[in-house]
């Protein structure tokens, strides 16, 4: 169920939602003219030309804002110094390198804003199709836009397309990871079958793209049984639980919180299943 309404947002959030549009320009220019320069960093996972230079537009961005930044190409902040902070932007400038060297096109730009170390707002743009959601915790809305004319970004929010979870019938769609499933993710996909005694279809989707699918109602449950980093979900999360799907982190049992000491996050599963 899609409805159109008049969409208004804060300053902060309008600069993130820019912000993203333009480092999925840039990361675009990368993509097509095919010149990626790969490096490995320390953990050997990929880095590119085009996670650079979208970090370098992003943090251009979000630093007029005052609010602190944490991202995944920035240098990362003693928890001496973030645990200080009651607000920080939490960014992905490139969230599914792997994809992106791939070519599959299932990449995304993720920035969030959290406050208290839980997400209250997150936008996430995907540069090859050009949609963008975005997700107000406070409003209880998430929405969908896509972005056909990058200069007139307020225009297109005021025509954002409200989203909604779905309603799981003869089929529970669970959302696979292109690049990380594993024997737990598959035990836990048996385990639905068994308990809900439901065809269980498996959509495989690179990057932040499964919150987005979840949000809007195309997957029922997103089981994350691996590591990621606060930057790979927080926006994610955050378009989420605006629609009221709620991010549970699977060692506490609770809602996944940010800014931790250690950025890792622990296994989660979102889910609307009963």
């Amino acid at each position: 169920m899609n409805s159109e309404v008049q969409n208004n947002v804060s300053q902060d959030f309008l600069v993130a939602i820019k912000a993203a549009v333009k480092a999925g320009l840039e990361i675009m220019k990368v993509y097509e003219n095919g010149d990626f320069h790969v490096e490995l960093k320390d953990d050997d996972s990929p880095v590119t030309l085009a996670d650079k230079s979208a970090n370098d537009i992003i943090n251009n961005y979000l630093q007029p804002t005052g609010i602190p930044i944490i991202s995944e190409e920035n240098e990362e902040i003693a928890f001496s110094q973030r645990k200080k902070w009651n607000k920080c932007w939490i960014v992905d400038p490139l969230d599914g390198t792997k994809e992106f060297i791939k070519k599959s096109g299932e990449f995304t730009v993720n920035i969030a804003l959290v406050e208290n170390s839980l997400p209250i707002f997150g936008v996430i743009y995907i540069p090859v199709s050009k949609e963008l959601y975005y997700g107000d915790v406070k409003e209880g809305k998430s929405f969908k836009i896509l972005i056909n004319n990058e200069s007139a970004i307020e225009g297109l929010i005021n025509k954002a397309q409200e989203i909604f979870p779905g309603f799981v019938e003869k089929t529970i769609n669970v959302a696979g990871s292109r690049s990380h499933i594993n024997k737990e993710t598959l035990s836990f996909i048996e385990s639905i079958k068994e308990k809900y005694e439901q065809q269980v279809n498996v959509i495989p989707k690179g990057s932040s793209l499964k919150f987005c699918l979840m949000a809007e109602g195309l997957i029922d449950i997103y089981p994350r049984l691996g590591p990621t980093m606060e930057w790979d979900t927080a926006a994610g999360h955050a378009i989420c639980k605006a629609v009221g799907l709620k991010v549970i982190d699977k060692q506490t049992g609770k809602e996944m919180v940010y800014n931790r000491k250690v950025l890792l996050n622990n296994s989660f599963v979102v889910s609307n299943l009963a």
